[in-house]
């Protein structure tokens, strides 16, 4: 049978030598280079603008993944049978960071410091579509807090509870009370917060920035996989690397410390920069994803997986608080 992929590829001014699957995209090995086919779920025009983006980084001499414009000029190709638009990308061979390397990590955080450096100097009109809402933040707080309330009302009313909803109520106050006074503080920010400094702390961001986009080929760092970019607060992607990255060492105080040092080492942090790296750090988003699971599961039979993760939180929760507690400092 005809290969879909194989007539989208015939679309570009390129050779095919061969092709492999790989984690939902093509592969493809072509006489241009490597280079990957992928789906892409967005619109026209977030496509056109991030082939400019990818391009400015490139001509900045920043290694990260750019587009290939199919033979008519256009950025995305469509799958008339399917429905299915398509982004061809230049790829890279290497490894991905290794989070059990602490050398990796550390020069993963530079890596995005360098990134946001260069974005935050692009001149290029930002379209409204990406444009972050001021308090999107806010509002996604806010909705967990409900989310947490209407599980935690749920089981209470449960009249046999098994061993995951025995430690949910058990740990639900002390997580409650940190995701209020979070977002109280959140609140609190964005009302003292002027124009200016909002705009001094808003920038393109990577949108994905984890492990598995950070690529180490023919020795340097490459950024893979920009579809998620956002103009939102800069540090939220440090944020979330941070949060992925303690996850996995136990909440050190050392390591992140040492990582937050390493992106102002590049890019120095603005103390609003800082107030807003702890509130993302300091809400229990892994309390609240592992509650959205149970929200969302069947009730009636309870994954072992689920409550080892609720117990792995609750085990880490001293060490999370000892962080939380020097970011603090750090910060003030």
């Amino acid at each position: 049978m005809y290969n879909r992929e194989e007539e989208i590829l015939e679309q570009y001014d390129v050779e095919i030598r061969s092709t492999a699957k790989g984690r939902g995209a093509l592969n493809c090995d072509t006489d241009k280079g490597l280079m990957q086919l992928k789906e892409f779920r967005g619109s026209k025009e977030r496509a056109a603008f991030l082939y400019e983006i990818l391009e400015y980084l490139s001509d900045s001499g920043f290694a990260a993944e750019t587009i290939v414009a199919a033979r008519d000029g256009e950025v995305l190709v469509k799958d008339e049978v399917n429905d299915i638009l398509y982004l061809l990308k230049n790829w890279y061979t290497g490894r991905e960071c290794d989070v059990r390397n602490r050398e990796d990590i550390t020069a993963a955080v530079r890596r995005l410091a360098k990134l946001h450096t260069l974005a935050k100097s692009c001149q290029k009109e930002i379209p409204d579509f990406l444009k972050a809402d001021r308090d999107s933040l806010l509002r996604e707080y806010e909705r967990h807090n409900r989310e947490l309330n209407k599980v935690k009302n749920y089981i209470r009313n449960k009249n046999k509870k098994n061993r995951f909803e025995l430690l949910f109520m058990q740990v639900y106050e002390g997580y409650k009370e940190q995701a209020y006074q979070v977002t109280e503080q959140l609140n609190r920010q964005l009302e003292g917060m002027d124009a200016a400094a909002e705009s001094r702390m808003r920038g393109l961001c990577h949108g994905d920035y984890n492990q598995h986009n950070v690529l180490l080929s023919q020795g340097e760092w490459v950024l893979l996989n920009f579809e998620q970019m956002t103009y939102d607060i800069m540090v939220q992607d440090l944020a979330n690397f941070i949060r992925k990255i303690l996850e996995k060492y136990n909440w050190s105080t050392g390591l992140g410390l040492e990582m937050i040092t390493e992106y102002d080492n590049v890019r120095k942090l603005l103390p609003e920069e800082l107030e807003q790296l702890y509130l993302r750090l300091a809400y229990p988003k892994k309390f609240w994803k592992i509650a959205n699971h149970y929200s969302s599961s069947r009730k009636s039979w309870i994954s072992g997986r689920d409550i080892e993760k609720l117990e792995r939180v609750m085990e880490q929760e001293p060490q999370r608080k000892q962080f939380l507690k020097m970011l603090f400092y750090f910060t003030s």
